[in-house]
């Protein structure tokens, strides 16, 4: 082999040696940077999921009582519905008594609030044509029993039914309306009981 010959295949080893480290550092360059992307990549996607059901975990809570509190007003609002039914009810029953039972209930209610002096009772103009024969009497009676006295106005009243209680210028609705309105947190609180125990 000439000098040159041998000149050449010493570049050409050296040349191939040279390319084999090249490459070998570009390789191990890839896989390197390769490493290290797929380490950030997997670190990402770790971040983005535990952030994912964080974020999922809050939606679903918030959805939960968005539902608790629309589930909540909806049974409120049907409950409130059948008390106030069943209150209408209540007044109508009141209402369309025998008479024997309405003035029976009149008559309680007119005596729990008789006191001194004297006092009118005024009714509806129906109230008035059905009087029991014993009704004033017995109002009188109880009044008198509270060293007052009780008429019944010929006027008729702008009532339903019930009564109006006037002494002086102070005057008491006492209308079955008028009472269950008066009395209507009670009255509620005690139709609510029954219905919802």
């Amino acid at each position: 082999m000439s000098g040159l010959e041998n000149i050449l295949s010493i570049i050409d080893s050296q040349q191939k040696e040279n390319e084999k480290k090249i490459m070998d550092s570009a390789e191990n360059k890839v896989r390197e940077i390769m490493s290290e992307a797929e380490d950030k990549a997997d670190k990402a996607y770790k971040e983005y999921i535990q952030r994912a059901a964080i974020k999922n975990e809050h939606d679903y809570n918030t959805a939960c009582s968005s539902i608790d509190s629309a589930m909540k007003r909806k049974i409120l609002d049907y409950k409130v519905t059948r008390i106030n039914e069943a209150i209408e009810k209540a007044y109508q029953k009141l209402h369309n008594l025998p008479d024997t039972e309405y003035f029976q209930l009149i008559e309680k209610l007119a005596k729990r609030d008789l006191r001194k002096g004297d006092g009118v009772i005024s009714m509806c103009s129906n109230d008035l044509k059905r009087l029991p024969a014993d009704f004033k009497a017995k109002l009188s009676k109880a009044a008198s029993d509270k060293g007052g006295s009780i008429t019944i106005s010929d006027e008729p009243a702008d009532i339903a039914d019930g009564f109006i209680l006037t002494y002086g210028n102070i005057s008491e609705n006492y209308s079955f309306r008028a009472v269950l309105e008066a009395e209507k947190e009670t009255v509620r609180d005690i139709t609510a009981r029954e219905l919802f125990r």
